[in-house]
């Protein structure tokens, strides 16, 4: 068995922090468009969210998640524990 290591690679991301949807819309561009939906919480409630319209489908993102734009242009949401983890700023 071999191993393997993850190119580094740079990517462009943005914070969406519940109040900057077209911040995020302008980050996307014509790639992908931004709804606000409402998204299930912890326990029984509700949280506001937005949803990502993308070539691969809708994907949806939390206050506190980042939107990264990946190495061939396109976008997808990423819990903000998981970004930390992965990546560093340049």
């Amino acid at each position: 068995m071999a191993r393997y290591r993850k190119k580094p690679i740079e990517v462009d991301a943005v914070r969406y922090d519940g109040t900057n949807r077209d911040e995020v819309a302008a980050f996307m561009g014509q790639t992908g468009k931004v709804e606000e939906t409402k998204l299930p919480g912890p326990g029984r409630g509700v949280h506001d969210g937005i949803v990502i319209h993308t070539l691969e489908g809708d994907m949806t993102a939390s206050p506190g998640d980042w939107i990264i734009r990946g190495v061939q242009g396109e976008h997808y949401p990423c819990r903000s524990d998981i970004f930390a983890a992965t990546y560093e700023e340049a």
